[in-house]
């Protein structure tokens, strides 16, 4: 008891420390948990040991990691993807596992006559035909990238890969048979295969969606966690009591769940489960790696890795190049898909309960699959340097999208720059149509662009993060910079773009909540829109109306909730049909004109000082341009308006202070 007590304490230790400095540095957890198994496994500090329970548990992680591929397994997003998924995935890992499997049959011929197996080689080529889907999916999210030319790619790839892996849990266990008796088995296997997956499908379907019902009726978060961990854990049971993988009928299950209402709701409560023990897999798998016989073998490691990245890469140029896809597009896929992914480590893994591979050949193959994955982000890192370097015709596909770009904005002056043309960023396209505001936007979902330019709307395709995007854009001659998707970390990049080439240009922020506000604001954000805030002052607004309370009395409740987040709607100018007394702490705003004389023109508005008598200079109006937040050096002229912020008192002493001197 003590020494498994011990043992679990120094994993979740491990894990901790060392998933927080990856987290850290923007690397995938994945890859933390890779090191914490090379780390305290048998093979290095010895501090947990390659126990059978160990193993058995991280089983468990790769049931989860299936029946999530499996709860989001789409048919109709499959469909409209067919021919990137099919077409595209099909030859990517049709073709790389030929090419590696005749590679490891002939270097085992050259190296020992023979010593590779035919079906040693065909579970190498599955396993190094895989890539990884968390390291991806999450790089390509971050930069931007899933709906690019690229991305649209290396996700048709990924998904043909996740399913994939399905046909080849059942192939790895049949090939693992006696020569003579092969044939028999994986006739066997598929048969086992078929009736298992149409009795799930055809009849677990309705039964599926009837039973959760019946458990969502009781409305109890307990049973229902309860009910998703029997259906997962007894139809991978079910699977492997009929001789097939557990991985399988946790896949079944995730597909059954995956056509109810309940989707999301599953997802979001088998995430724990899935995440630790996925994370306990990922330990287990670095606990094989063994870092001694890599240092005596380095050359033979290095070898393997070098040969598994250029085969991959070579694989989908080819392909590509088959298909006339831009040489740009085929290189940054390329790059991206060629190391290695976790479903290699399942495939392994079962492969070595079988028996099929030799330790010396599975401890090469599995080191360069473990340095390829942490090598992964930093490739993509480097793609684009590397595309442009290596591929001249590159940037004239650039150029000609920034011409694309440019040649519609040219004309464009005083204008707002919408970045992200979603349902946000398409209201306010209306809005500001509806007030003869010109406007252009950006924005990288291909179908939705074409759909909109066709319709006449002033959109296209390009990055609102990437520099010269925004300069083709008209950034230097644009009125305001709006960006209508929330993702904080794109608008940092985009404000820090701004800050660089127009400082002065007011930016709008829509984001999710009110956690990143500040950030946002001291990145250079002129306002920040938190959608949660913005829902729960309707919400707030609605329900005081119904309770009775006066419309002018939630107005003002409302306003006085907005001043205390947004700059610009703090204060109002008064006028005559406002109802004086309503409020002797309401927020003025009031203009001041310049005009010769005034003892403010010539000084700055910094050395005026007032802030002391409590008031803000909101705007400055100077020959028709506005400028939100004026700098405190800025240089008061004659007939400059000042927009004075403050309570009545305030203003008013601000005025004199501007007017006739201190």
């Amino acid at each position: 008891m003590d020494s498994t007590l011990r043992f679990v304490l120094t994993l979740l230790a491990a894990a901790v420390v060392v998933v927080v400095i990856c987290r850290s540095v923007k690397l995938p957890p994945l890859l933390g948990y890779l090191i914490v198994g090379i780390a305290v496994g048998p093979n290095a500090l010895g501090l947990v040991p390659d126990s059978d329970g160990v193993a058995h548990l991280a089983e468990f992680g790769i049931v989860f990691l299936m029946f999530t591929i499996g709860l989001e397994f789409s048919l109709p997003r499959l469909i409209a993807m067919r021919g990137l998924v099919v077409g595209l995935g099909g030859a990517q890992v049709g073709f790389t596992l030929l090419a590696t499997s005749a590679i490891a049959v002939g270097v085992g011929m050259l190296a020992g006559g023979g010593a590779m197996s035919w079906q040693a080689a065909i579970v190498l080529g599955c396993a190094l035909s895989m890539s990884s889907t968390a390291i991806l999916a999450k790089t390509l999210s971050e930069r931007l990238e899933l709906n690019s030319e690229h991305g649209r790619r290396i996700i048709g790839v990924l998904l043909f890969q996740d399913l994939a892996v399905v046909p080849m849990l059942v192939l790895i266990p049949a090939l693992a048979a006696p020569a003579g008796d092969l044939p028999a088995s994986l006739a066997l296997a598929l048969a086992k295969v078929t009736i298992t997956l149409v009795l799930l499908l055809k009849l677990g379907q309705p039964l599926m969606r009837r039973w959760f019902h019946l458990v969502a009726r009781q409305k109890s978060a307990e049973l229902f966690v309860l009910n998703v961990l029997l259906i997962t854990l007894g139809l991978a049971y079910l699977t492997a009591s009929m001789g097939l993988s557990l991985a399988l009928g946790a896949f079944v299950a995730g597909v059954l769940i995956s056509e109810t209402e309940y989707r999301f709701q599953v997802e979001e409560d088998i995430k724990p489960f899935r995440d630790i023990l996925l994370g306990l897999f990922f330990i287990t798998v670095g606990m094989l790696v063994d870092l001694a016989w890599i240092v005596q073998h380095l050359l033979l490691v290095t070898g393997v890795l070098v040969a598994m990245l250029a085969v991959k890469a070579l694989v989908l140029l080819g392909v590509m190049a088959a298909t006339r896809t831009d040489s740009g597009v085929s290189l940054r896929v390329a790059l991206t898909l060629a190391p290695a992914g976790e479903f290699g480590f399942v495939l392994l893994t079962l492969a070595r309960g079988q028996g099929t591979l030799e330790p010396e050949v599975m401890q090469a193959v599995l080191a360069a699959m473990v340095l390829s994955m942490i090598a992964a982000p930093f490739i993509i890192e480097h793609s684009e340097h590397l595309v442009r370097r290596w591929r001249g015709s590159d940037w004239m596909s650039r150029a000609m999208q920034l011409t694309q770009i440019a040649s519609q904005t040219i004309v464009a002056d005083r204008h707002v720059i919408i970045c992200g043309y979603g349902r946000s960023g398409q209201n306010l396209a209306r809005l500001l149509e509806a007030e003869q505001v010109p406007f252009f936007a950006l924005d990288l979902d291909p179908v939705r662009v074409r759909e909109a330019a066709a319709a006449g709307e002033h959109v296209v395709f390009g990055d609102a993060a990437r520099r010269e995007v925004l300069q083709a854009a008209g950034l230097a001659r644009a009125r305001a910079l709006v960006i209508s998707y929330a993702d904080v970390h794109s608008a940092l990049r985009i404000l820090e773009v701004v800050h660089e080439l127009r400082p002065g240009l007011p930016v709008i922020v829509r984001t999710v909540d009110d956690t990143d506000i500040d950030r946002l604001k001291a990145a250079g954000a002129a306002e920040v829109v938190a959608e949660i805030m913005e829902g729960s002052l309707m919400l707030a607004s609605h329900a005081l109306m119904v309770l009775g309370v006066p419309l002018n009395r939630v107005l003002r409740r409302i306003r006085s909730a907005r001043e205390e987040r947004y700059g610009l709607f703090r204060g109002f100018f008064h006028g005559a049909s406002d109802q004086p007394g309503e409020g002797a702490d309401d927020v003025f705003l009031h203009s001041v004109a310049l005009v010769r004389g005034s003892r403010a023109i010539g000084r700055r508005l910094g050395d005026l000082g007032l802030e002391a008598l409590l008031a803000e200079v909101s705007a400055i109006r100077r020959r028709g341009e506005r400028e939100l937040h004026p700098a405190p050096d800025t240089e008061l002229r004659e007939g400059d308006i000042i927009v004075l912020r403050g309570d009545a008192a305030a203003v008013a002493a601000a005025e004199i202070r501007l007017v006739q001197g201190a």
